[in-house]
């Protein structure tokens, strides 16, 4: 029975490192309205649909409201990060349309490993 058991915590672990090194780093760099990314940057309206290639990005269709909470910097400059009810990820800036901004200065922060997880439910993925 103990040999059973570590082998299924062998696989679990083997399995968690796997998929860590897997995680996709979109950019080192983000802009804020805060050091902790919490407050609320904008409120944007979708231009267009947008589905995007894996649970990183945040699927819309036109005219939906998203709160933008930051925006990638010095790579994929594109790319802004937003919730839209329940659903959080990435999303291209061009198909969006600004309605409201509630912060002019923004913050440069490092970007963390935890910042390209999949959130699912109540638990974290890694792709």
């Amino acid at each position: 029975m103990s040999r059973i058991l570590d082998q299924r915590i062998l696989l679990l672990v083997i399995s968690f490192s796997a998929s860590l090194q897997s995680t996709t780093v979109l950019s080192e760099w983000k802009k804020c309205g805060d050091q902790e990314c919490e407050t609320a940057m904008s409120r944007v309206h979708a231009t267009t649909d947008y589905l995007g290639p894996d649970c990183q990005y945040l699927n819309f269709k036109t005219g939906e409201e998203i709160m933008v909470y930051s925006k990638l910097s010095r790579k994929n400059e594109n790319l802004w990060i937003g919730s839209k009810g329940k659903d959080f990820g990435y999303f291209p800036k061009d198909a969006v349309k600004v309605e409201e901004v509630f912060t002019v200065e923004e913050v440069e922060v490092l970007t963390k490993e935890t910042d390209f997880l999949c959130l699912h439910g109540d638990k974290d993925t890694y792709e």
